[in-house]
Formats: structure tokens, sequence, C-alpha cells
């Protein structure tokens, strides 16, 4: 189940809800979608200011009523067959629109309003296993749209759908498409025809996991402009890219395609300058193939089952600045030639996953340009020392789960440039020489400490600003050298195999600013006393990210560090002894703390002691907590309450102590809940009862006496408000109810008379201000003699009202005796009571009257269907030639004279 109240405190723009609402939505603004991200993967950017995700959608009228107007990012999913026309129209500033709802069809106007509409989403099961149908103008209101994702439906392949000229993105994926020729069909606008000046030009054309695609018409695409291409997981030949008549064509992703060479045809003919063909089972590239790739800058071949790479290799790319080798078998890395001498403008390269095991002294001789090196996840044992001699400007070094059993002194002086150095998962046998790294620019080390049977210190450059540790348990920890990281903003430290000296903390890490704890006992960064504090007091630090891996025996106050914005604690709880804690045993003081997440905590009690020392907190997450209670402290502590309060996939206690919770949220001002659970409470026999939380709390607990003068005190307030409406029922509708009785009870009488003489041919009616309407224009035409008027009898209220007889009994004794009823309709009508009350009779007449008027509507100004009455839809009863619109102009008011005089004169009237 999920609830929430809309309260006004959320932001100021959100309408005042009162009581507590059912709602299958999620809001969060942009800046805290991190913390519920998992709910928001349809429509996940945080540049937006205001978001809401809602989860089986079933009336979609329902549910966007529960979504403030205001939210600029909107994710839909469940099942609704059909869009209606102006189905978003009450959210005119939506950027961001997803929709997983199974649909079959978009009716006209469906997404009429959206005019900042940036990005457009319609997903599905994948593979074509749904027919979704776009009218040609769908998207005709969609001037700032720039990207289109059609994911899983099929679409017609003769739709025709116009596409706005802002689109720059267009994804048709996990579709039936079979030929791209298909698209030019479903959207007309990407070929260019005979007549067309400008072509259409798009960044990217994804037409990914389309399994079926296997053919490319010639000529399909004819004068589109395309920079991107993505084949990925498709059928197609990526040869056969250079027949569709595209005019341009940039970038080439064809990964997975089962292509067997490379496509050097399309990428000579288009002069590509990036391809990615990973995945495919290429094996060799010929001399003559190699020779067509001048143009690229950038060349994926990942996974191609290469074993060794042609001559000349990277001279026949002059311009190549990208390539990614990884995942091969190469059984050396010779790129470079001794003999030509010549130099490449490498950049970025990886040999990731190709199972080396020695690196030649000159494997990169003549990569002096290069900047990004990715050799993790090979065998290498070792690396010579004028291995890196040639490539001083490299800036980032990957030697992940490598052996690199030994390396020796200044291994890195060669690198003057290094920033950024990673070698997790190696078995380095690191030296506590600080000359042991050499690199003078190293700014970020990731690194993994082994376990050594005797205490060791570890040397570590120090003016480094990103640090990850990785330290396994071992016999004896390891100790970090120097004392002091002036630098050091960001630290993670996975593991238990290192000591570090937290009582003076802020004066080794004086400038962190984030720190994460993974894997970690807190035992380590907490006090052994009675107290339990956490130690590490950081004056700078703004993130603290803990998993505790279910190891910690007993609760650590997080206090002490007065610039902490964001605070996430997860798997604290132990798995061998679990115990329960509130969450004043958690966080102390941290007043800066705005993001607060919690996740298996052991959290069961929630009170407004522990808000006390948060004032800055905005937003309080939890997440997989079990059994919460709430304690009612937090009713009188509200106004000091975060303003967003989410319990995601925790459950609440089927205990009479959350009963204070319902009329405390429907009061509540300031803050927004959502509980997003689908607990059902137990049974006193054990077994799940089929009502949810709520319901097992208004049936099972008492009703205490605060309970009681609050529900005496809203009675009072519901009956002060009821007053007005009161009056307006002593007003209309009891004469109403009178005057129906009259009509049915005459009716009764008059059943076999159906051929009596009425004293009225039609009875008029009209407001006060319509009055010289009526009397100038309409009472000439019907009262007056032929030929200028019909010579009708009208009854008018004012003229022909029987004297001193009750005004309602007037009125229905005249509709009954009246061949026609005659409502002349405008704005100011539709606000008098006493034109609501005849409007009402006259309807009343025309469905339950045993010989029924003919009832015919003057409208004298356009009046929208929504403007009338809810009870009176009068198209649905009347025939569309009961009604007619006074016009304005004097050469179409013979029309308007025609058409009543036409009404007037049938037979039944006669």
């Amino acid at each position: 189940m999920g609830w929430h109240p809309l309260l006004p405190g959320l932001l100021l723009s959100l309408p005042l809800v009162t009581g507590w609402t059912t709602s299958k939505c999620l809001l969060t603004e942009g800046a805290q979608l991190p913390l519920v991200s998992r709910y928001f993967s349809l429509c996940s950017v945080s540049q937006l200011s205001f978001l809401a995700a809602c989860i089986s959608v079933t009336n979609l009228t329902q549910t966007l009523a529960a979504v403030p107007w205001t939210v600029e990012g909107l994710c839909l999913s469940g099942s609704v067959s059909s869009l209606p026309p102006d189905a978003f129209s009450a959210f005119p500033g939506l950027k961001i629109l997803a929709l997983n709802l199974h649909l079959t069809e978009l009716l006209p106007g469906a997404l009429r309003g959206l005019g900042q509409l940036q990005k457009l989403s319609f997903l599905d099961h994948p593979f074509g296993k749904t027919s979704l149908f776009l009218p040609p103008d769908a998207f005709g209101d969609l001037i700032s749209l720039q990207s289109l994702h059609i994911s899983g439906p099929c679409l017609d392949k003769k739709a025709g759908v116009q596409l706005p000229r802002s689109l720059q993105w267009l994804a048709v994926k996990f579709s039936c498409l079979q030929d791209v020729g298909e698209l030019a069909g479903m959207f007309p606008d990407l070929v260019q025809g005979p007549s067309s000046r400008d072509p259409w030009t798009l960044h990217m054309l994804d037409l990914t996991f389309n399994r079926r695609l296997k053919m490319a018409s010639p000529g399909s695409l004819q004068g589109l402009q395309l920079e991107i291409l993505n084949l990925d997981q498709t059928h197609l030949e990526a040869a056969r890219v250079k027949d569709l008549g595209l005019q341009k064509l940039d970038v080439l992703y064809a990964q997975s395609t089962a292509m067997a060479e490379l496509p050097a045809e399309a990428v000579a003919h288009f002069k590509l300058q990036e391809l990615n063909v990973g995945g495919n089972k290429i094996g060799y590239i010929s001399q003559e193939a190699l020779a067509s790739c001048n143009s690229l800058k950038s060349l994926g071949l990942q996974g191609t089952g290469l074993t060794k790479l042609p001559p000349g290799f990277l001279d026949a790319m002059p311009r190549l600045e990208t390539l990614n080798l990884a995942g091969n078998q190469l059984q050396s890395a010779t790129l470079c030639m001794n003999e030509t001498g010549d130099v490449s403008g490498l950049r970025t390269l990886s040999l990731a996953g190709n199972g080396l095991r020695i690196l030649p002294p000159a494997t990169f001789s003549c990569l002096p340009h290069l900047r990004e090196l990715l050799l993790q996840d090979n065998q290498l044992l070792s690396l010579e020392g004028q291995l890196f001699r040639d490539l001083q400007q490299l800036e980032t070094l990957n030697l992940d789960r490598n052996p690199l059993l030994n390396l020796g002194k200044n291994w890195l002086v060669a690198l003057p440039a290094l920033t950024t150095l990673s070698l997790l998962d190696t078995q380095i046998s690191l030296s506590p020489d600080p000359g042991f790294w050499g690199a003078q620019s190293l700014h970020t080390l990731r690194l993994k400490l082994p376990s050594l049977p005797a205490p060791s210190v570890l040397s570590l450059p120090m003016y480094l600003t990103s640090l990850e540790l990785h330290a396994s348990s071992g016999m004896k920890p390891w100790r970090l050298s120097p004392n002091v990281f002036p630098f050091l903003e960001t630290l993670t430290i996975k593991g238990r195999g290192l000591k570090l000296e937290v009582q003076n903390a802020s004066e080794v890490f004086p400038s962190l600013q984030q720190l994460s704890l993974l894997q970690n006992s807190l035992e380590a960064f907490c006090s052994q006393d009675t107290s339990n504090i956490f130690l590490w007091q950081l004056p700078k630090l703004q993130s603290l990210k803990i998993w505790g891996a279910g190891s910690n025996s007993r609760p650590c106050l997080i206090t002490g560090l007065p610039s902490l914005q964001e605070l996430k604690l997860e798997s604290l709880q132990s798995i061998a002894q679990p115990r329960s804690v509130q969450l004043e045993e958690l966080v102390g003081q941290l007043p800066q703390l705005r993001a607060l997440q919690l996740s298996s905590t052991g959290l069961k009690t929630l009170s407004a002691a522990a808000f006390q020392r948060l004032g800055s907190l905005r937003v309080l997450v939890l997440y997989t907590e079990e059994d919460l209670v709430l304690h009612d402290s937090l009713r009188e502590y509200s106004p000091q309450m975060p303003q967003y309060i989410y319990i995601l996939q925790s459950n609440l206690a089927c205990q009479c102590a959350n009963a204070w919770m319902e009329p405390w949220v429907k009061q509540s001002t300031k803050t927004y809940i959502q509980i997003l659970d689908r607990q059902l409470c137990l049974t006193e026999e054990g077994v799940p009862a089929k009502h949810p939380l709520f319901s097992f709390l208004w049936d099972h607990c008492p009703q205490t006496l605060e309970l009681k003068l609050f529900l005496a005190s809203s009675s009072l307030v519901f009956l002060l408000i009821a007053l007005p409406l009161l009056q307006e029922a002593r007003n209309l509708w009891i004469p109403f109810l009178q005057a129906l009785f009259r009509v049915w009870l005459q009716g009764r009488r008059g059943q076999g008379d159906e051929g009596k003489r009425f004293l009225f041919d039609v009875f008029v009616s009209h407001c006060r201000q319509d009055q010289g309407w009526v009397i100038e224009e309409l009472l000439p035409a019907l009262e007056g003699f032929l030929p200028a008027g019909l010579g009708l009898r009208l009854c008018l209220p004012d003229r022909d009202f029987e004297p001193g007889k009750d005004v309602v009994d007037n009125v229905v004794d005249s509709m009954v005796n009246s061949r026609v009823i005659l409502c002349v309709l405008s704005g100011q009508a539709l606000c008098s009571p006493r034109c609501h009350l005849e409007l009402r009779l006259a309807t009343s007449l025309f469905l339950a009257a045993p010989f029924p008027p003919v009832l015919l509507l003057a409208f004298l100004e356009p009046i929208s269907r929504h403007q009338l009455p809810g009870y009176h839809r009068l198209a649905r009863l009347l025939r569309r030639g009961d009604y007619c619109l006074w016009p304005k102009e004097e050469e179409r008011k013979d029309g308007f004279w025609a058409w009543l005089r036409s009404r007037l004169g049938q037979p039944g009237l006669e």
C-alpha cells in the first residue's frame, strides 16, 4: 500500500489536501533523487527540481489527481490501455515523461499542453509483444521535445507520425523492427523527399536490441544527417549502412551483431570518426580493412577474439585517440614498431583482460601523448623499469587484478604527470620506503593491502586528494605514514586490516570532506567505554557513508561533525546478536545534517529526541527497517520535523502505539510522508489478516480521550464549514425536490391525456442579465405575426407567472403546460440559482415525463461542456439539432432563426 498526504509545507506551490489520502506516487526533489533513485529508474534526472513516480497505475485520472501540478519529471508504471485527450495538460511545466503503462493507443490531443516537454519515453515488454498506435499529430504540441524513446512496443509501419523539429535523440528499441526502411513509414520526416529543402538532422538514432532487424532497404533514410547510429544487439550487417542514403554519419556502434569483419566500406564511405564493434567474433583484421579506417578517432574492438594485431596497426589510423582492445587474447601488446620511428596521437588505451604476462620495454614507445592506460585483469607479474619512460603525459594507470608480485623502488618515477593509480586486488609487496611510489603528481590512489603476519607501516604520497584502501583482515593491521595528509578530501576504507589513530583524525586529515567505511566494524572508530561515540572529529567532513556488513554488536553514536550534510548508515544490525536501537543512539549533534538514510540498522523506535539535535535535517529515508514504532512525541515536535520522510521497503509495527499517526498526518502542515509497504497485520492467531496496517489500528486500538477530542473538534469544524452548504440546500435543493415531485405527480395524472391543449407554446428560461435579448430579439420573432413572426404564445417568468403564487409552483405549472422548453444559456445564466433550478426541472421532465416536452438550448456565447453543471451533460441527451449558438455576425443570424423555426414547426409541435 502507499499512503501519503500532500501538504503545503512540501513546497509552497503544493495544494492543500486535508485528510489521509491513498496514493501510489512518490514525490522528491531533484537534489534528493539519489536517496530514492531505485523508484525513479525511468526518469532519473537530478537536474529537475521536482519529480513524481507512480506505480501500479490503473486509473490515470485518479492517480494524477494526487500529483502536484509543479512536477517537472513524471514516471508512470502500471496498466492503462489508452491515453485520453489532455491527459497531462494539468502539468504545463513537465520536462520528462516516462510511461510504462502497456499502452495500445494515444488518442488525438493526448499530449496537448506539454510545450516544455524535453524527453518522452514509451516502455513496454521487450521484443514487440504490444502494438502502440500513435496518431500522425501525436507530437504536434511538443515544440521543445529533444528525446523520443520507444522501447518494447511495435509501431505501425505506415503510422506517418510527424516529429518535432527540435528532436535530437530517437530510440526505437526492443521492437519488431525488421527493416531500417520501416522507419520511413513510421516517421516520414526522417526521409528527405524531392521537395524537401532542409535535411533532417539527429544527434542519435538508437535501434539497439531489435533482434529481428536484419535488412536495410537501399535509400530508406535518404538525406538524413546523423551523428550517431547505434545498432548494438541487432542482426543488421554494419556494412549495409552505407546504402541507407544517409547524408552524414560520424559514429557507428555495432556491438554484438554477429559481425565477422570490420565494416571497412562503411567507415570509408562516411569517413567515420568513431567505430565500436565490440562483442563480435572478428578474430582477424586484414590490411585492406585497416587501410579504410584512417578517419577514425575512436575504435572499440573489445571482446572481438583478436590474437594479434596486423603490422602498422596504429600507423594506418593517424587520427586515432581512443583504442579499446579489452577482453581479447592478444599474446603480446605489439603496438609500436621500432623500425618506423613514427608516433601515435593515441590518448586512451585499454588492454584489460587479455591475459598479458610480459610487457616489453618498447611496448608504449610510440605513444608519447597517452593520457589513460588500462591494464587491469591481466597476468602481469612485474613491470620493467623502462616500460613507462615514453609516457611523460600519462595521467591514469589502472593495474587492478594483476599479480604484480614485486615492484622496484621509484617504479613510477618515469610518469611525472600521473594523477590516478589503481592497484586493487594485486599481490604487490608494498615497501615502507616513501620513494616507493615515485610519481610526484599522484592525487588519486586505489590500493589493496595484503595480509601480513607482522605489523607493517604503509608509506603513501603525502599530497593525495583521494584515497581508497581495501584492507583485508590479517594477523596484524597496517599503519599509515606519514602522519598528516593535508590535501586528502575523499577517503574510502574497506575491510578491517588497517589501524588508524582515530583520536587525532582532525590533525591527520584536516581537509577530509567525504568518508566511506565499507565492510568495516565501527568498533575501530568508536570509543570503547560505555558512551561508544564516533571518535573521528573532522571539521570539514560533509558526507559519511558506513556499511557495517552486519558486524556491529552495539550502536555507535555519530556526533561531533559540525559540517556533515549527508549521512548513510547501512547494515549496522549485528547478524549474530541483533538488538533494537533508537535513532538517538545512532545520530547525535549534527547541526548541518540535511539528508539521513538508514538501512538495516535495527531501528525500532523513532521519537522527537533525535530530531532535536538535527535542526537542519530535510530528508529522512528508511529502507528495510522492520516493525517501526513512531513515538507520539513526534506529534508535538511536528513543526521541526524534516520536510520529507520516506519509509520505503519497511513496515510499521501493528501496535496501538502507532494509532496516533493517522490524525497527526491529517493535521501536519510541514512534512511530506511516503510509506510504501504492502504489509498485512497478523491476526490474534498469527496469520495474515485481510486488512492493512491502518485498518488494524482503527479496528483494534482503543479510542483514547485525545482521539475523541480530536474527532469532536473535527466534527465542529466540519459543521461550521457545512452551514453554508445547508443554506444552499434550503434555497435550491429542497425546492427542486418539491418541484420534481409535483412534476412526477402531474405526469401520473396526465398519462391518458396525450392530446390535451397546452396553455403555452414555448416556456423561455433565462436570467435577468439576458432579458434584453429575449425582449428585443426572441419575442418579436416568435410572438409576432406572420410573416415576420410565428404567432406563438410564449411564457416569460416576469410577465406570465401568476402573482402571489410560489416561484417553484409557477415554474412547474408553466413547464408542464408548455409544448417546448427553450433554455437561453450564457455565463451569467449558469451562475443564476433560478436558472439552475429551471435547467434541472427541464431535464427531469425530458427524461421522466410520460409525454415529455421538446427541450431546446440557445447559447448566447460559447460555453464548454465542462462549464455545465455535472448533472447536465446535455450533449448526451439531445440530438445535435436541439441546440444552437447565437451568432454575433448579422449575416449568420438568419441561420439561427431558420433553425429555431424548423424546430418549433415540427409536427410534434402542432
